[in-house]
């Protein structure tokens, strides 16, 4: 019997106490609207940061997310709860092809737009791949050792560059330990929502310090709120065109691994707290981010991924159902067309930026030691050992290999060299992996 594209809706009739609302299921309108930008304001922190820091528009940005997450949505036939939000996992990259330093504009911001288009593109190809055979090559190619190793010389590759940025002046290095204490306060000393909103609420407190050490007592360069003034209320965000390097697009793309590592891993987590099995419907989710990024990517946004902020809402309030992120994606797309909201974000100072992007960098290192924890990689094993000691080296000391003209750049070299040193070093456990039972893929689940 084949399985209709789209989710089976039905009103939700159990009690929100004890039992949690199903991925099909939707709540009395008013619930569900309240709900929804409960999501927004979730992903608002880290998806305001992640174009800031790559010299993106954030209004932009914002609005392209939520055009974004309605298009994944509809792909995904509402069967994977889930919020695009811009991508952390390009910062690295961007900042290698476009040299940007973290303020203002990006000036090359073109040639990252080409890049990102083409690991859009990967992106895609690799979902229609998986709709077709499954998703079991992606984890044998990608086990965790490889995934962690990659994730975290993502943040330490960009160590240097956050703290050069903070490092000008005495006033803005000590404004950017005041917003990592602020961040880290209230990610430590609160709890529910205002936990889910560390990073707006940390930026908030800090700018709020900032205003009243620079613009009262005269301690920094004060902030300029003159452009929020002039901005109107609705407007179009500044769009940008994408120039294509052949170079900036080999240093990119290679970051469709890291979304593909990624999206694994939210995949595992939602599948086990929803207790459905969303697996074969992975290749739309790939097929639809990928798509969504090149679509962001050729009139100016960032890259796009599935937000972990969004699971960790889900896993507080145990509601599960799709409908709730259209309503999230509307009220993303009502921001993003507000150049008042605009101009407020581009009054955040650099040393604030900075402080988030040393909490934020940091993250993500812990993040891959995180994979090798949760999936108990054995470092006994010498195979595991050395791909992760060589690939972080390499990635952290931006070691880069030169293809004629192309650089690869710290990352991608070491994105590459951790797959090819974990075939070579791990080939015994590779090729146990193959002859198990594959994973099945969305035609094979439909047909059974």
């Amino acid at each position: 019997m084949k399985e209709s594209w789209f989710n089976q809706w039905r009103p939700y009739q159990g009690n929100l106490e004890q039992t949690p609302v199903a991925t099909n299921e939707y709540l009395p309108a008013g619930q569900t609207l309240v709900l929804g930008i409960q999501h927004a304001f979730a992903m608002f922190g880290a998806t305001v940061l992640a174009p800031l820091l790559m010299g993106f528009d954030p209004s932009l940005t914002m609005l392209i997310t939520g055009i974004g997450t309605i298009i994944f949505f509809l792909i995904t036939g509402g069967r994977v709860p889930s919020y695009l939000g811009s991508s952390f996992a390009f910062i690295g990259a961007v900042a290698a092809v476009t040299g940007y330093n973290g303020v203002g504009v990006n000036p090359h911001i073109a040639l990252a737009l080409g890049g990102i288009i083409a690991c859009g593109i990967v992106y895609m190809l690799v979902g229609l791949l998986v709709m077709k055979i499954g998703t079991a090559w992606i984890e044998n190619l990608l086990p965790p050792v490889v995934t962690g190793s990659i994730v975290m010389i993502i943040g330490l590759n960009l160590a240097p560059v956050t703290i050069k940025g903070v490092s000008g002046n005495s006033f803005d290095t000590w404004m950017a330990l005041v917003t990592v204490l602020c961040i880290g306060g209230i990610a430590v000393f609160t709890k529910g929502m205002l936990r889910r909103l560390l990073l707006l609420v940390g930026l908030l407190l800090s700018y709020a310090l900032y205003f009243i050490l620079a613009n009262v007592l005269g301690l920094g360069k004060p902030i300029d709120f003159a452009p929020i003034a002039n901005a109107a209320w609705f407007g179009l965000p500044t769009f940008h065109h994408p120039e294509f390097s052949l170079n900036a697009m080999l240093l990119i793309a290679p970051v469709a691994i890291i979304l593909i590592a990624e999206n694994l891993g939210h995949f595992k987590a939602v599948s086990a707290m929803t207790g459905q099995n969303i697996s074969p419907y992975m290749g739309r989710a790939f097929f639809a981010d990928g798509l969504c990024t090149t679509l962001s990517a050729s009139i100016g946004g960032t890259g796009m991924t599935t937000y972990a902020e969004n699971i960790g809402v889900m896993a507080a309030t145990r509601i599960y159902s799709t409908l709730v992120f259209v309503i999230a994606g509307v009220f993303a797309m009502l921001l993003g067309l507000s150049p008042k909201f605009g101009a407020v974000v581009s009054t955040i100072p650099v040393a604030i930026l900075g402080g988030a992007s040393i909490v934020v960098f940091g993250l993500i290192t812990i993040a891959g030691a995180r994979i090798w924890m949760s999936n108990q990689v054995d470092f006994a094993q010498n195979g595991n050992m050395l791909v992760a000691a060589i690939t972080i080296i390499m990635g952290t000391g931006n070691y880069s290999l030169h293809i004629g003209q192309f650089d690869l750049g710290g990352i991608g070299t070491a994105t590459f060299a951790a797959i090819l040193l974990n075939l070579v070093l791990n080939r015994k456990a590779v090729q146990s992996k193959l002859t198990q039972e594959p994973a099945l893929s969305e035609s094979q689940v439909v047909s059974k």
